[in-house]
């Protein structure tokens, strides 16, 4: 067993110590700015190795690597309520999980261990052994050389050290100082935050669609009784739309049907008295030009010629030898 420092390898520890004065901390997310908490957000995580931690791997699909990490640690944990990270190299996801309820005294805290998965700051390879120790627990992440399967010891230190010397491997022990800080995820609390951002935003939306609605309404109420309007030619021009339509009513409603009427009781009067009849009573054109008909018995045609304007049509011969006349107005 050999100790080897990644300045010696080059690794991403040195990187980190030589480009950057000290560890990515992790800043607020949009999640938080939404919801109002950004600056309630710890930056500041504190190194905690919890009591109870498993590790695993699983495929990769893209766009699910968070509920499909959520239902493995959920599985091995034998709670929903977990506490889990990963990282996606090579097509699989590798992760590290906890039960909630393990984090009760250290709520703002990340496990030093994430950084040694598969594309984090720590890692190396395959063949080498992480240890972590801290107030007497340690931890060891290993791959099996047969399975290549992710393997992940917790336990007092006294227990795990010598199990980890006992190991023919290379092995590191991470420094939280210099590594990388890989943050916890909780499923429930991104969820419980994403309903007070929503319902934050809910609120501010209203507050937004009130105002402008009122700023319309002042804009209408100042529109209708500051603004002069010149209402002159408006009013003449209903006046003389409303004189037409009156005069044309008017004009609509007058009938000359009772002065005919009139005019056709006095012929049937004067015809009457000679024992004539009429037959026709025509009105052309307009009302202004009249023709009436009528069959007068020879022994009164004179009169009716003197009393009337009429004339004999002579191109009609009746059977009862009445003669037709033609009269006009």
């Amino acid at each position: 067993m050999a100790l080897i420092s990644k300045e010696d390898k080059g690794l991403p520890g040195k990187r980190i110590q030589e480009n950057s004065p000290g560890v990515s901390r992790g800043g607020p997310g949009l999640g938080d700015y939404l919801a109002g908490e950004a600056d309630s957000h710890v930056s500041n995580l504190k190194p905690y190795l919890p009591q109870e931690l498993v590790g695993g791997v699983i495929p990769h699909l893209p766009g699910t690597e968070e509920e499909a990490v959520w239902n493995a640690a959920s599985q091995a944990c034998g709670t929903e309520k977990v506490h889990y990270c990963y990282s996606i190299d090579e097509g699989r996801i590798w992760y590290l999980a906890c039960p909630s309820a393990s984090m009760a005294s250290n709520p703002n805290s990340w496990c030093p261990m994430a950084a040694s998965l598969p594309g984090k700051s720590e890692y190396w390879d395959r063949e080498t052994v992480y240890l972590y120790e801290q107030e007497g627990l340690a931890s060891a992440l290993r791959w099996d050389p047969e399975t290549g399967r992710m393997q992940v010891f917790l336990g007092a230190s006294r227990t795990i050290l010598p199990r980890v010397q006992s190991m023919d491997a290379n092995f590191v022990t991470i420094n939280p100082e210099i590594a990388e800080t890989v943050p916890w995820k909780n499923r429930m609390l991104n969820t419980e935050k994403l309903s007070r951002a929503t319902a934050r935003m809910l609120v501010f939306s209203g507050m937004a669609v009130s105002l402008i609605a009122a700023v319309i309404l002042m804009f209408s109420y100042v529109s209708v009784n500051m603004i002069q309007r010149n209402l002159t030619k408006v009013q003449q021009d209903t006046e003389r739309a409303s004189e037409e339509l009156m005069l044309k009513s008017y004009n609509a409603m007058q009938s000359d049907t009772i002065k005919h009427m009139v005019r056709v009781q006095e012929i049937l009067d004067g015809l009457g008295r000679v024992d004539s009849t009429l037959v026709r009573y025509e009105i052309k054109g307009k009302g202004s030009a009249v023709e009436w008909e009528a069959l007068v018995p020879p022994a009164y045609i004179q009169t009716v010629l003197d009393k009337y304007s009429v004339r004999v049509d002579d191109s009609k011969k009746e059977k009862d030898g009445r003669i037709r006349v033609i009269g006009t107005r």
